[in-house]
């Protein structure tokens, strides 16, 4: 395994999540009531063996970067290897505007170049599982392909994975097509977004998108080539959730009040690491009542908290209520408050006597240091 780096490709596209992206990448949306969606790509790599990690941003990283650290959560503070950031190259001539992740590769190349690896697994940020890569490195290699693509089958395409990439997967388990999810079907073949390559291919991949400038984005560029390269499919069977839409965000935390979900997400194929901080237990006062909900430390409880999930140091004062929903990091709830179908982002403060209600389909979503 020590063979194999990893790339963790933040080229996610954000047009339905904006509302939690306006401060942050995808990769840096708190989840789970103490974790950021980094933090599963991250841990997979790790869980697999895989000492030499690059993180490719493409902006709104100054979150993600607090949250990284040296890697040391993820025991990739190395002398050898390690965590490495690569930040987009800003220039007279692009003036800031995004070229897509290609562009990106070549411009950071010398350090995939330098690496000592033969092999590259590519992945994202948006994509919620456990995922030990053994098992499908030894398929890549039993197989002989050029390049494998990790895939989930999915019985819920109408409503869930919306514009996630479709496989189709011929008896052989070779990959013959690539379509979007636009929720026509009922049952597909949801990519992970997760590739398995030689080094040198990678490379050649990113060469030949920038001489002939047809393709800014690698995972279109794999897509384009599978009729002409052996390229494989590996079946993944864990839990899966992809995080590219504001109800996706809430139906994924609403999930992991489900407890065997939740053990089979953060247990099942090694932990999930994150940023530690260190936080007092949570204190429920007199009048708390908390049923099925996630509470993380730091919090001081004194209303009522009901299939929720509480990030930590968020205080809920007497006579509050809490239903189904999401309150992000330092928030604080007011005497009287009335909060169902919510989603909170950090640092928001709801006066008392206030009412909020959205709908499970559509959750109201609050925006960062947001005073209501």
């Amino acid at each position: 395994m020590l063979d194999y780096m990893g790339i963790v490709n933040l080229s996610e596209r954000e047009d339905n999540i904006k509302e939690l992206t306006y401060h942050r990448p995808i990769a840096s949306i708190p989840i789970a009531g103490r974790y950021r969606m980094i933090d599963f790509a991250l841990s997979n790599l790790v869980n697999s063996g895989i000492q030499n990690i690059s993180i490719f941003t493409q902006h709104k990283y100054r979150s993600l970067l607090d949250h990284l650290g040296t890697g040391k959560a993820w025991d990739l503070d190395r002398k050898n290897d390690g965590l490495f950031i690569m930040t987009p190259m800003l220039n007279f001539y692009n003036m800031g505007i995004s070229r897509g992740d290609i562009e990106n590769f070549k411009n950071h190349i010398d350090y995939i170049h330098l690496s000592k690896q033969n092999n590259v697994i590519v992945t994202s940020s948006s994509m919620v599982c456990n995922l030990n890569y053994e098992n499908a490195i030894k398929h890549h290699n039993e197989t002989g392909a050029d390049i494998t693509v990790i895939y989930r089958r999915v019985g819920d395409c109408t409503e869930d994975f919306q514009y996630c990439n479709i496989l189709t997967v011929d008896e052989g388990g070779r990959i013959t097509g690539v379509d979007l999810n636009r929720g026509k079907e009922s049952e597909c073949n949801i990519s992970l977004d997760m590739f398995i390559m030689k080094k040198a291919l990678f490379l050649d991949i990113v060469n030949t998108c920038v001489s002939r400038g047809d393709c800014d984005y690698f995972k279109q560029a794999v897509h384009n080539i599978v009729d002409k390269l052996k390229v494989y499919g590996y079946e993944f069977k864990g839990y899966l959730a992809c995080v590219n839409s504001i109800h996706s965000y809430y139906k994924t935390n609403m999930q992991l009040l489900n407890l065997d979900t939740s053990k089979e997400l953060f247990f099942r194929n090694g932990l999930i690491y994150t940023k530690v901080k260190d936080e007092p237990p949570t204190k429920y006062a007199e009048n708390a009542r908390v049923t099925n909900s996630l509470v993380a430390n730091g919090c001081i409880i004194d209303g009522q908290i009901e299939n929720s999930i509480i990030f930590r140091s968020v205080k809920v004062r007497k006579g509050a209520v809490v239903k189904n929903s999401i309150l992000m990091q330092n928030c604080l709830i007011e005497e009287d408050v009335h909060l169902i179908n919510v989603i909170l982002d950090k640092g928001v403060k709801v006066t008392r006597n206030k009412q909020l209600k959205g709908d499970e389909s559509y959750p109201i979503v609050i925006e960062k240091k947001a005073i209501i």
